[in-house]
């Protein structure tokens, strides 16, 4: 059913339940792909150009840490690529799912406490969910 996976990472803990999600429904699934994409938050009101050596320096860490998840996905017998993105996050995921045809968006979350919802905040995940014509997996 969901073919072409994006699971949007920020390199923190919760990301394991995602990719642990999203190898479930690939695996042993003959051209589904997972694809993993980090997006470094640009700074508003300033030229990239400005921060250009400071973004390329956080863009060498993302992908030295999106190939270890890249190997983790593909001994588990899942086809998977990474892509780093620039931009503010939640667009930039939205329009990379769209542009790119995915199936499915699957993301970490955190938990939002019941007894006063409105504290739990609109998270970037909540975003995501709300704004994506894809159908979005929020994994807690």
């Amino acid at each position: 059913m969901f073919r072409k996976i994006l699971i949007p990472v920020d390199f923190t803990e919760k990301n394991e339940a995602a990719l642990a999600a999203a190898t479930q429904m690939l695996q042993g699934q003959d051209g589904g792909e997972a694809v993993l994409l980090h997006v470094v938050e640009t700074i508003e009101h300033l030229e990239f150009d400005e921060m250009s050596d400071f973004y390329r320096g956080l863009e060498t860490r993302a992908a030295a840490k999106l190939s270890v998840m890249q190997e983790k996905l593909v001994a588990s017998g899942v086809q998977a690529r990474d892509e780093i993105l620039f931009g503010k996050r939640a667009e930039s995921v939205i329009r990379h799912a769209e542009d790119n045809g995915m199936d499915l968006i699957v993301l970490s979350s955190h938990n939002v406490d019941r007894d006063h919802p409105a504290l739990g905040g609109m998270g970037i995940s909540y975003r995501i969910a709300i704004v994506a014509r894809c159908p979005v997996l929020l994994v807690k």
